[in-house]
């Protein structure tokens, strides 16, 4: 099976921890290559190419740990807008880092994003798990991606915090884009999925559309009853 996820739709995908999500994440994001043909944007092949290449190319992630992986605890939230924005946003001019660009951009996050803080200066590690979280989300999703995948996308945060994220992602595939949401919250996934796939021992079931998605049949997917598919290949593909 080749798992696609359409311009314009949500494809969320469940299971239990420790069943494949973070290697998922890392082998679309670039941190992990793959055989080239394995990851199409577009029908492109992106799999051999790295997380820097991916993102020129209009694909983006956002992992689930937080400090350390999505952002740098000890960095400003400006160096950190820098970290992933740099090409998308323009923010290096004659080799050199744009600062006052790169300050319009996390601020342009902060404010669009409602991330709690009293500047861009302040360092990552200063915030609350929801608005760092609402930081991330909004870096990636201001990049205006083709394709973006975050990976446990409210896990700790508030509800309104929760809420924000969910309906910035319904927007961002609303624009377009397509929208992959890697997440143990079932119930997120059903909320703002059109279709759902579960993970489990590594492997992905054939994705199902979530309207009229009984629990029962949720439980047998995520227990591997219903035909995992084999295959490695995600494309993106235009509506």
């Amino acid at each position: 099976m080749t798992l696609q996820v359409r311009a314009g739709e949500v494809l969320g995908i469940g299971g239990v921890a420790g069943n494949g999500q973070d290697e998922l994440l890392l082998a679309l994001s670039g941190e992990v290559r793959a055989r080239p043909e394995a990851i199409q944007l577009g029908g492109k092949p992106v799999g051999a190419m790295g997380p820097n290449e991916r993102r020129h190319a209009g694909l983006l992630t956002a992992p689930e740990e937080r400090l350390g992986h999505a952002a740098a605890p000890d960095m400003s939230l400006t160096e950190n807008a820098f970290l992933t924005g740099a090409d998308r946003k323009r923010l290096t001019r004659n080799g050199f880092v744009d600062w006052r660009e790169t300050q319009i951009f996390a601020e342009d996050i902060i404010k669009t994003f409602d991330v709690r803080t009293p500047g861009p200066g302040v360092a990552a590690r200063a915030l609350s798990g929801g608005n760092l979280q609402k930081f991330v989300i909004g870096r990636e999703i201001l990049q205006n991606p083709f394709v973006i995948v975050v990976n446990q996308p409210t896990w700790g945060v508030d509800a309104a915090a929760a809420a924000f994220i969910r309906q910035a992602l319904l927007d961002r595939a609303a624009a377009g884009a397509a929208v992959l949401v890697i997440s143990q919250d079932i119930d997120e996934i059903l909320e703002i999925a059109d279709k759902f796939a579960a993970l489990n021992g590594g492997r992905l079931s054939e994705p199902v559309p979530t309207e009229g998605l009984t629990v029962d049949r949720i439980g047998l997917m995520l227990g591997g009853a219903q035909g995992h598919s084999g295959a490695e290949e995600v494309q993106h593909v235009p509506a």
